[in-house]
């Protein structure tokens, strides 16, 4: 705790408030008691200057372009780890031993397969349905059949539901996108990793062996870390906010999936890939550019500029290297989207228009063609940006349930409203 302090006046009333440092980052105003000391609130739509909690697992320097998980480069992690070694750092504070790698890969393993029940949940639901909407319901609809760790009182019982959902996860989205399509159910094998066990239960029919390709694996494994947490974003401030009410870890992690379905939020890969294709090809671009900078026109580029980065997303740039390597390894190395995509970041990097507005790519320009050239329809983009955001939902709800100083979320408002008025009865009216 810092022992400095900042000073409001206000209308001849004034309040002391502490400052308090993190280990990195800007101070913070602790503005707790400026309530009680001046009978006002602080406005702040979309909380942009407000920090909701104390926090350990994520870091964020969107002017230097910084992402840290745990106090590590995402590139570092994103180049050396897999997926569930960074699984274990969000959850755990520190990478696994060997020992204890081997061990959780091997608790995440054998806890893939969900409810045999559960498949008739899928039935329910109409054929042409989103992903998205099967994710809500089936991941919510976990409560009802995990009674066993649904105490939040529990640290071991919050560990199961941890595990159980970063390990079902896969499970539910290859169903969800199985269902979508029109074939059967692929059950999980305990033999792959988790990320060829995915897309094998993606992409394996009955009828004939899948052998899964380690390129696209180690792909579909980088894209998973990528998107694995990203501080205080609104899918996780949702789960935070459901959380604080003492509600079931997979209601939270379901209201988690709610809030990343907004194409402004989870569904901006989805968006960026759409505009790339009604660009078309690259001899378009210049019209595009020109209604991109003209203030009357509604049409925005997707994929560029970011609300925390000012700078290169670190996530581009290894997203923009496992782009090339799966385009090569498929054999779309004359893409028409990415031939768009590359010109399209040439001049974004280049332009002063984006240079001086700070439009840089993001992850979301490039992880949308990978995508695309793994197999997976535009519906099942933001479907597996959840799969991946889910152990960064799981991480921050229990850290925030042991948080001595968590309370139920509660924000105020500035009421602009009717002030009081009596009542007309209806004849009067």
């Amino acid at each position: 705790m810092s022992e400095k302090s900042a000073t409001v006046a206000i209308g001849g009333k004034s309040a002391d408030l502490p400052v308090r440092s993190g280990s990195i980052g800007p101070d913070v105003v602790d503005i707790g008691s400026l309530y009680k000391q001046t009978k006002m609130f602080t406005y702040d739509p979309g909380f942009t200057s407000t920090a909701s909690c104390e926090s350990k697992i994520t870091y964020i320097d969107g002017d230097e372009g910084v992402l840290l998980h745990r106090g590590y480069p995402i590139e570092q992690l994103a180049e050396h780890g897999d997926f569930l070694e960074v699984c274990y750092l969000l959850l755990y504070g520190e990478l696994p031993t060997k020992a204890q790698k081997a061990d959780f890969d091997y608790r995440v393993t054998h806890h893939t397969m969900i409810h045999e029940q559960m498949s008739r949940f899928f039935t329910g639901f109409r054929r042409d349905a989103h992903p998205m909407a099967v994710m809500c319901g089936c991941v919510g609809a976990l409560s009802a059949f995990y009674h066993d760790s649904t105490d939040i009182t529990d640290p071991h019982q919050r560990m199961v539901a941890s595990l159980r959902m970063i390990a079902k996860m896969p499970t539910i989205a290859a169903m969800a996108y199985k269902y979508h399509i029109g074939q059967p159910f692929v059950y999980p094998k305990n033999d792959l990793d988790y990320a060829s066990n995915f897309l094998r239960m993606c992409f394996a029919v009955p009828c004939e062996e899948y052998v899964v390709n380690p390129v696209l694996a180690r792909a579909m494994d980088r894209i998973f870390i990528l998107h694995a947490d990203h501080e205080q974003n609104a899918s996780t401030s949702t789960v935070r906010l459901a959380g604080s009410s003492g509600a079931n870890p997979f209601a939270c992690i379901a209201a988690g999936i709610a809030c990343l379905w907004g194409p402004a939020h989870g569904g901006a890969n989805e968006a960026a890939l759409n505009m790339l294709a009604e660009i078309g090809t690259v001899d378009r671009i210049p019209e595009y550019i020109a209604k991109a900078k003209d203030k009357n026109d509604p049409f925005r580029l997707m994929g560029f500029g970011h609300r925390v980065y000012k700078n290169y997303d670190p996530r581009a740039k290894i997203m923009q290297k496992t782009t090339h390597e799966v385009l090569a390894e498929l054999g779309h190395k004359d893409d028409p989207l990415l031939e768009v995509a590359m010109e399209l970041e040439r001049i974004a990097l280049t332009d002063e228009y984006f240079i001086e507005k700070k439009l840089y790519p993001n992850i979301d320009f490039y992880s949308g063609i990978t995508l695309k050239a793994l197999g997976f329809p535009t519906t099942m983009f933001t479907v597996l940006f959840a799969l991946a955001r889910t152990v960064g939902w799981i991480a921050q709800w229990n850290e925030m349930i042991e948080d001595p100083e968590q309370r139920i979320g509660r924000p105020r408002q500035l009421y602009v409203g009717a002030p009081l008025r009596d009542y007309v009865p209806l004849s009067k009216r």
